[in-house]
């Protein structure tokens, strides 16, 4: 619990309402999305403002009280567990849209703003927000911003740091920077609107994001390509990119997870086939029938069973809202759901497919295989029971082994979902040595007494998936 002092001051700045250590209280915000692990926060609070969250990181760093900044908790890598203690930061108040600039195509956010509301809001003006995370419909622009979160437009808009011009951020001494602004240019400088992107609040606190907004697409057009083998899906997808074609989303589903989500969402997807291709073209009419043609001939070309385009928008709808809910009907199937995101080049999806399956047949354990093919990012899901301590340790094994191949054929260990807890073991797999010690130089400098969200990124010595409490 935090010294009376400190709670003292703490309460001064926020006022009661927004202080929070009863146990039920510190339980809500104990764990997030990520299976097995749970440690309680010593207290919740919850900034009004700016000035207050800057003058509670000065109380913290005074006090070596760590930090976890919190918004809804869906990320999958134990990233805002509070693994240390200290206080969780919430930004339930700071959750406005202060801005949508139409003049210079941006938009500046509060952190604790959602994400679909933010994309409405812009559409609301014929602008287009691209980032997608899967969970955007309760995920915050700042989780966004901490995991450099994707979605199934990365391939061809890129991620959330391709959309943040500039950030407001607390500094770990409660300083205040501000990082870029609304300009096409600006070299001024390190640039720390990219470093604090993707840090996963470990060198600073979020406060205020100035993102980039584009002009939205005219139209768009969505189809399903059906395949009796994996490579030639992953053939297809490959040869797409080849022909200078780059869609909105080119996602995989293999047939494990087809039956799975078909279960749930009942649309009418394929059950019988091995691999299903779903892309997703958008722009000027002209580009997307041009688009949606030589994709469709390219899948056939490469032994697609049947190309099918959806013939309106709600049935474009449903199959894009079915592959957005593949996590949560996976997680129907048993207690426990590991999620992960190993990412490799596009010319590898075959063979990294493959070598999911070899693993988990060799580990005896169920793994289903959905993903972002067109970047290369998949996402091997295995359905178990953490109560099952032999199954847990296979299960564990066939992950690493996934990282280890991962990183063999060029790739990384995540490609979204961030570093945490979870992945920390494996980071030097994919940056060495010699990366990780250039990362600690960073964090140690921004944040000498460690209180930036701590215990994330960087390993300890097990790579054990554990339940800490405290």
């Amino acid at each position: 619990m935090l010294a009376a002092e400190v709670k003292g001051k703490m309460i001064n700045i926020v006022g009661e309402g927004n202080f929070d250590d009863s146990k039920t209280g510190r339980l809500v915000y104990s764990y997030d999305a990520t299976p097995n692990f749970q440690s309680l926060p010593a207290a919740v609070v919850s900034p009004r403002n700016t000035r207050e969250a800057a003058e509670i990181v000065r109380i913290c760093n005074e006090h070596k009280v760590p930090i976890v900044p919190r918004g809804s908790g869906t990320n999958l890598c134990a990233g805002t567990c509070p693994t240390e203690g200290g206080i969780v930061l919430l930004f339930r108040h700071m959750n406005k849209i202060i801005d949508i600039d139409e003049e210079n195509l941006t938009a500046t956010v509060q952190p604790g703003v959602i994400t679909l509301d933010l994309i409405n809001a812009v559409e609301a003006k014929g602008l287009f927000y691209p980032p997608d995370p899967s969970s955007m419909k309760i995920s915050t622009i700042g989780g966004n911003l901490n995991e450099n979160s994707g979605g199934l437009r990365g391939l061809k808009y890129g991620v959330t740091r391709d959309y943040v011009m500039g950030l407001e951020a607390v500094l770990a001494n409660g300083d205040i920077i501000r990082t870029g602004g609304k300009l096409a240019k600006d070299v001024a400088g390190y640039d720390f609107t990219r470093l604090f992107v993707g840090s996963e609040g470990t060198l600073a606190i979020i406060t205020e994001a100035t993102l980039k907004l584009i002009p939205i697409p005219e139209t768009k057009k969505t189809m399903l390509a059906l395949y009796q083998d994996i490579e030639s899906a992953a053939k297809s997808v490959s040869k797409i990119i080849a022909n200078k074609i780059i869609p909105a989303t080119l996602e995989f589903l293999d047939q494990p997870t087809l039956e799975v989500v078909e279960a749930h969402a009942k649309i009418g997807l394929p059950t019988d086939v091995q691999a299903v291709l779903l892309i997703e073209q958008d722009g000027t009419p002209e580009m997307v029938n041009r688009d949606i043609e030589r994709m469709s001939a390219i899948c056939k070309e490469e032994n697609a069973v049947s190309v099918q385009i959806a013939e309106s928008d709600a049935q474009a709808e449903a199959l894009s809202s079915a592959r957005r809910t593949a996590l949560s009907a996976l997680a129907r199937l048993k207690p426990t759901t590991i999620l992960e995101d190993a990412t490799v080049p596009r010319s590898e999806i075959a063979n990294m497919v493959r070598a999911i399956n070899n693993i988990a047949t060799k580990y005896h354990v169920k793994i289903c295989t959905f993903g972002h093919a067109g970047d290369g990012n998949l996402h091997p899901t295995c359905p178990t029971d953490s109560r099952d301590k032999e199954e847990m340790e296979r299960v564990e094994k066939a992950f690493e082994e996934i990282f280890v191949k991962a990183v063999e054929l060029g790739g990384t260990i995540t490609g979204e979902h961030g570093v945490g807890v979870m992945k920390a073991p494996y980071l030097e797999l994919k940056l060495g040595k010699e990366g990780i010690a250039a990362m600690k130089a960073v964090k140690t400098a921004l944040d000498p007494n460690n209180i930036m969200n701590p215990g994330k990124i960087f390993a300890k010595d097990s790579r054990k998936r554990v339940v800490i409490t405290r």
